[in-house]
């Protein structure tokens, strides 16, 4: 079993054209807990200090970070460092017999909670809206007889293959209808094109936040802050669970995703959102993300060996929001620095 040791480093900083009197926010900013990856340090530093913070658990069991700063400030600055464990998981059995129509009926009986948990991820979500477009791209990857987790990673490899990889196409408020018309897009819309379409047949889908380690070209030096936040999407797989699908590179995620959290789509997720008053017209936003890995260690049963592990290649895939947050007073608006592109 391999287990990859990793320290990220998370900054997002504004800076204001006229003071913030005071300001309110939460992010999703902190890594979970899941089946293969153990947080074993979190440490949040705040520009100015907030006069209250807390981390608290959404529905999802997703930790969030609440503060609020009540002191006139022109710039805020939030810094995480996180410590983390990677287990390299089980290899997904890639020909699971489970067919698309024998899921559909297993999720109707929904036997176990877990299955009926799963089905609240077949809904429409605020940026989850099923249309004849969908639905007419999804199917010919979900014939009825044919494995689901294979028809799934068909639907990850098209819209890797059909659709461009475009920084500057959309924003957050750029629906799924456009980024059909255009085939562009990048890594927030491709994960709710991948949920859209699951959902749209029948199956549940949920988006994923986190982040993703980047490699330089070899004989290069890796620069600071060049990791970046990602998304992608999990799908439920009746008998075997959720399996997480990258459709920005094309392949199921490895150690070199880490997760933060999950939702119906990114409205459930955001790095950061909250209410400033001030602040004036304008903000001047910037973000880094440095992900290191340390040298991975290998456990056997009656020794262990520590091993030197390159990790593959990834598309880095960070693109800062088009609408970086809003100074207007007294409003309620979704600071999105960092929105998983």
């Amino acid at each position: 079993m391999t287990v990859m040791k990793y320290k990220i480093r998370h900054t997002t900083a504004y800076h204001y054209a006229e003071s913030v009197t005071h300001c309110y926010n939460l992010g999703y900013i902190l890594p979970r807990e899941t089946d293969n990856q153990q947080v074993l340090d979190t440490k949040i530093t705040l520009t100015p200090k907030a006069n209250e913070a807390d981390v608290r658990l959404d529905y999802f069991k997703n930790r969030f970070y609440h503060f609020s700063i009540e002191v006139p400030h022109d710039h805020l600055d939030v810094t995480v460092h996180s410590q983390l464990e990677m287990i390299q998981g089980p290899t997904i059995p890639v020909e699971f017999p489970v067919t698309c129509q024998q899921a559909r009926e297993y999720l109707a009986k929904a036997p176990e909670d877990r299955d009926l948990m799963a089905r609240e991820f077949i809904l429409e979500s605020p940026f989850i809206k099923f249309s004849e477009d969908i639905i007419t791209f999804a199917q010919p990857s979900f014939d009825d007889q044919r494995p689901l987790l294979a028809s799934v990673l068909e639907l990850t490899e098209r819209i890797f293959t059909e659709f461009t990889y475009d920084p500057g196409f959309s924003n957050l408020s750029t629906p799924l209808k456009a980024v059909m018309e255009h085939k562009r897009g990048v890594c927030q819309d491709f994960a709710h094109l991948a949920i859209a379409c699951l959902r749209a047949l029948g199956f549940p889908a949920r988006y994923v936040s986190g982040y993703l380690e980047t490699v330089p070209p070899p004989g290069l030096q890796k620069l600071v802050g060049a990791d970046a936040t990602h998304a992608w999407f999990s799908a439920y797989i009746p008998e075997l669970g959720w399996v997480d699908f990258d459709p920005t590179n094309n392949t199921i995620i490895s150690s070199q995703h880490i997760t933060t959290a999950w939702g119906r789509d990114y409205s459930d997720v955001p790095p950061l959102k909250g209410i400033v008053f001030g602040g004036g017209d304008s903000s001047v936003l910037s973000v880094e993300v440095d992900v290191n890995p340390e040298r991975p260690e290998v456990e056997e049963e009656e020794s262990s060996e520590t091993t030197d592990q390159e990790p593959k290649s990834s598309k880095n895939t960070e693109k800062p929001s088009n609408s970086p947050a809003s100074t207007t007073p007294q409003s309620s608006v979704d600071q999105s620095p960092d929105s998983d592109d």
